[in-house]
């Protein structure tokens, strides 16, 4: 009996994964942060108008990615890592891309700069009216320019 305990102990993953939701395109796990490849979300202090109120849109989109990844393990694959020494990755929760998630419901956008590979999912999103697409908004690039 003792032995079969320990072999399930050493098949096991013995460190729980911590994750910290910095923002809509930033996360912490177990304090290595990531910053979302191809995409680029508001910035938590960036506002949106919808039907002429102010709204949060950082906080929207930190909010659709902490609903998407929940409870569950956060995958990601490193790509790069860029000149503020943060690990540049696309990341995945149950195989689903949370770059493309964000992107494709409207929260996030496609970083042309960058990469095209979000694109179409920006256009159903603009298409379909989600997320920011039903706002008044500035482009986060923009924004940070600015600010």
């Amino acid at each position: 009996m003792r032995i079969l305990i320990f072999l399930f102990l050493l098949q096991t993953p013995l460190m729980a994964q911590s994750i910290k939701i910095v923002d809509g395109d930033t996360i912490h796990i177990n304090n290595i942060k990531y910053r979302f490849h191809g995409m680029d979300a508001p910035e938590m202090k960036q506002t949106c108008k919808h039907n002429d109120e102010k709204i949060k849109c950082g906080v929207l989109a930190r909010n659709a990615l902490v609903k998407k990844i929940g409870n569950q393990k956060v995958d990601c694959k490193k790509i790069t890592i860029d000149r503020y020494k943060r690990i540049i990755a696309e990341c995945f929760v149950n195989g689903d891309s949370l770059s493309k998630h964000l992107v494709r419901n409207g929260y996030a956008f496609a970083y042309r700069r960058y990469s095209k590979k979000f694109i179409e999912d920006e256009n159903f999103a603009k298409e379909q009216k989600l997320g920011l697409w039903k706002m008044q908004f500035e482009y986060p690039w923009n924004y940070r320019r600015k600010n």
